[in-house]
């Protein structure tokens, strides 16, 4: 899934190695927590090498994603035979993404196709039916749900995310969605997934080490992926405007009057020998910001790595190609 500030090529290399340099090379008896976990791509890189991975996002599109990539370890029963009958489905035409977000709808946003956002209610109703209908498990739920978003995705009309919708379809969103697996790591550690505010959060855990990639800017990630938590949690509300908007919270990360605050309260909360922090040079906090408020609570150190920016953020103000990547390192 294409996603504003993944991880997935710092996960490569840098972000493994810094941390396993720090923490020693044998993480397999320590409790690594992702707090700020988007698509999970930080949490699936350790998942198999640590004892356990905690995982959480306020996003609910995130906490499904995550309840599947991490929280599920093992093989799901009969998942070719689902995900097959519900490729199979007849197509419904009175549901809600149809509705508010085809053309043939009710003509005014064009997030997918008339046929695939068909497919997209018939196969979310689908889901919840069986769920209700006691036919699958939790664990089943949240792997088709999670499926059903990555290929979604896939074939949604838009440049990357959802604030707004391309005028014509572009070549892949004219392809049919078809229902394909979202494979998980398998192995034998139970894992947990949380959907809450992670200086909430923060409150109730503990364990060895906290990586922290908070939302860097102004920009609220509820605005640009609202029709994912539309699919994920599939209950109905008028959308709002051109864009077809949800009601969705406004991080204090997100605000340069409250963000210091907030990020010093999750680090004098945390539970956690090791914290890391992802951040970049465009953040709302400077180096010496956070560096003057993690040296309250211990030892600190610097990392750092230049990335290639995000091809949908190349936007009017931001016109470099890459970005110097921070990992500020504490040890409490």
């Amino acid at each position: 899934m294409n996603y504003i500030g993944s991880k997935f090529k710092l996960c490569q290399n840098f972000l493994p190695t810094t941390i396993k340099s720090v923490c020693g090379g044998n993480l397999t008896q320590k409790i690594f927590c992702d707090i700020f976990a988007g698509t999970g791509i930080v949490g699936r890189t350790f998942k198999t090498s640590v004892k356990k991975v905690i995982s959480n996002d306020i996003e609910y599109y995130s906490y499904v994603l995550n309840k599947n990539y991490i929280e599920n370890h093992r093989e799901i029963k009969n998942k070719n035979e689902m995900l097959e009958e519900l490729n199979l489905l007849p197509l419904i035409n009175d549901g809600f993404i149809y509705k508010n977000y085809c053309l043939g709808g009710n003509g005014d946003r064009q997030y997918f196709s008339d046929d695939n956002g068909k497919k997209i209610d018939t196969i979310r109703t689908a889901i919840e039916n069986w769920k209700d209908e006691g036919r699958i498990s939790d664990n089943q739920y949240y792997f088709l749900l999670c499926s059903l978003l990555e290929c979604a995705d896939k074939v949604a009309n838009t440049a990357s995310v959802y604030g707004a919708y391309l005028k014509n379809l572009k070549k892949s969103a004219q392809k049919e969605l078809i229902l394909e697996p979202a494979n998980f790591e398998i192995n034998e550690n139970e894992h947990q997934v949380y959907n809450m505010d992670a200086n909430e959060l923060i409150k109730e855990i503990e364990g060895d080490i906290l990586y922290l990639d908070p939302p860097y800017n102004a920009r609220q990630y509820g605005a640009n992926y609202h029709l994912l938590n539309t699919i994920a949690e599939y209950k109905s509300f008028e959308p709002k405007g051109k864009t077809g908007l949800r009601n969705y919270s406004r991080s204090k990360y997100c605000s340069a009057n409250t963000v210091k605050e907030e990020f010093e309260s999750l680090i004098q909360n945390a539970n956690f020998k090791y914290i890391f922090l992802s951040y970049n040079n465009e953040g709302l906090m400077s180096v010496e910001d956070v560096r003057n408020i993690m040296t309250k609570y211990g030892h600190y150190e610097l990392a750092q790595t230049d990335y290639q920016r995000f091809k949908a953020d190349s936007n009017r103000l931001n016109k470099a190609d890459s970005t110097i990547e921070y990992l500020h390192i504490l040890e409490k």
